[in-house]
């Protein structure tokens, strides 16, 4: 398993930054997703159908009726997919300051999802945890 697991390291190098493009959460049926139309950013399974995440334009585009606009923050920092603590640091973060968080962890990176009216509040948040200030 590659990428940093120590959560002092993790935070201090976390680098957050932000994605300026808004993306949507849509839910369709399982065996819908390979006709999408579009290239999505993920997509998860789950038993009720599947999770669309997308930039909005594609679900609009496609009349699909989804959740947003969010805001995209990637960590840059390389984390392990078994690295201990760092998703409830940052959920922590921004639970202080009024910030819903959806975590989505990527083999190198993990990405944040937050309501795109406050995304300059979670970006001021995180650069603080990783400053050793939250």
């Amino acid at each position: 398993m590659t990428g940093e697991t120590n959560l002092h390291i993790l935070l201090k190098t976390l680098d957050p930054v932000l994605d300026e493009r808004r993306f949507g959460f849509c839910a369709i049926e399982r065996q819908s997703t390979p006709v999408l139309g579009f290239k999505p950013l993920g997509i998860f399974e789950e038993e009720e159908g599947a999770t669309i995440i997308a930039t909005i334009a594609e679900p609009e585009s496609a009349d699909l009726k989804f959740s947003g606009p969010w805001a995209k923050i990637g960590l840059r920092v390389h984390s392990s997919l078994t690295a201990v603590g760092l998703t409830a640091a940052v959920a922590t973060a921004l639970a202080g300051v009024g910030v819903s968080a959806n975590v989505v962890a990527g083999y190198y990176h993990d990405h944040v999802f937050v309501p795109w009216e406050t995304r300059d509040k979670a970006l001021a948040a995180l650069r603080r945890l990783s400053a050793g200030e939250g």
